[in-house]
């Protein structure tokens, strides 16, 4: 496996190395290729734990 930080950019939808797209295009950066490829799902769970959060304080 390759040393270095990995990116998944937002615009191409793909996972990128430390070499990519800007940064204000790119989720990261995460410590391995396999861990960028789930950076969307991870930001959607995240985000449905928080809506389910916001829910709960009403």
């Amino acid at each position: 496996m390759s040393e270095g930080q990995w990116w998944f950019c937002l615009k191409h939808m793909r996972v990128e190395p430390d070499q990519g797209c800007p940064n204000k295009d790119r989720m990261g950066p995460y410590a391995s290729e396999q861990e960028a490829a789930g950076a969307l799902q991870r930001a959607a769970d995240r985000n449905k734990a928080w809506d389910e959060a916001d829910q709960d304080d009403d």
